[in-house]
C-alpha cells in the first residue's frame, strides 16, 4: 500500500504559549496524549508534522517547551533527557524524533506515512547510498576550505560572527531551484501541505533567534517576525 496523500486542514492551529521555568506542568499521566515540542526545533518539527499529517490535532495535545527557559519539571517529571520532542501516551514517555514518527504512524489512525516494506527498504538503501556520497563530497570541500587560513580553525581563520552575515547574504539570494524543475515542484508541493506549513517559522526570525542564542547582535534589516501563536 502506498503512502496516502496529505490531508489539507481547514485553518491554522492556535498554538499554546511555550512553557518556561515559572510555569506549572500539565496534569501529567491523566490519560491525555501529549506531544512536547519546541516550536523552533527541527527535530520536534518532525514529530509535529507527523501528528498533523495524520489529522491527530484533537487526539494529541501540543505542549510547547521554552528551551531557553526550560521548566525544571520537564526533565524531573516528564522526560529525563530534557530534550524535545517527547510523547506522553498510555502512561509512558518516549522520545527521539525518528522513533516518534514510527510510533505515531503505527499506533494512531490516519493516513499511512510510509509505503509498503519492500518498496520502502529499496528506496532507503538508494537514498542512504546517495546521501553518503553527497555528504562525503561536501565534507571534503569543507575540509579544504578550513585550510585556507592558517591563523585559526574557522573559515576565515579566527572566528567572527561577521562570517554568518557574509554567508547569509549570499544564501538568501541564491535560487536553489533554478534549472531544477523536480526540486522546484517538490518545494511547491511541500508548501501546499498544511501539516507542514503549520509548523513553519519565518526563516529570518529563526536566524535572529539563533544569533540571540549565541548572544550576538541581531542582523540589521531582516524585518523578522515571530510566529503567530
Amino acid at each position: 500500500m502506498a503512502a496516502a496523500a496529505a490531508p489539507r486542514s481547514s485553518g491554522k492551529e492556535a498554538l499554546p504559549a511555550a512553557l518556561g521555568s515559572a510555569s506549572e506542568p500539565p496534569r501529567l499521566f491523566d490519560g491525555t496524549t501529549r506531544l512536547y515540542i519546541c516550536y523552533f526545533c527541527p527535530f520536534a518539527q518532525r514529530a509535529w508534522i507527523t501528528r498533523n499529517f495524520k489529522g491527530l490535532q484533537d487526539k494529541i495535545e501540543l505542549v510547547g517547551i521554552d528551551l531557553q527557559d526550560k521548566p525544571a519539571w520537564y526533565k524531573e517529571k516528564v522526560y529525563e533527557q530534557g530534550t524535545v520532542p517527547s510523547l506522553e501516551h498510555n502512561g509512558k514517555i518516549m522520545g527521539e524524533s525518528l522513533d516518534l514518527i514510527k510510533y505515531i504512524d503505527s499506533h494512531f489512525e490516519g493516513p499511512a506515512l510510509l509505503p509498503e516494506v519492500r518498496q520502502r527498504n529499496s528506496v532507503i538503501l538508494r537514498r542512504d547510498s546517495l546521501l553518503m556520497s553527497l555528504l562525503l563530497a561536501a565534507l571534503d570541500k569543507i575540509e579544504a576550505a578550513l585550510s585556507k587560513f592558517g591563523d585559526g580553525p574557522f573559515f576565515l581563520g579566527q572566528f567572527s560572527l561577521d562570517v554568518s552575515k557574509i554567508y547569509y547574504s549570499h544564501i538568501r539570494k541564491y535560487e536553489i531551484t533554478n534549472g531544477r524543475p523536480n526540486l522546484e515542484k517538490f518545494i511547491e508541493e511541500i508548501n501546499r501541505i498544511e501539516a507542514y506549513t503549520q509548523t513553519k517559522n519565518d526563516p529570518l526570525y529563526l536566524l535572529d533567534l539563533a544569533k540571540t542564542h549565541l548572544k550576538a547582535r541581531p542582523l540589521p534589516e531582516t524585518n523578522a517576525q515571530p510566529p503567530q501563536l
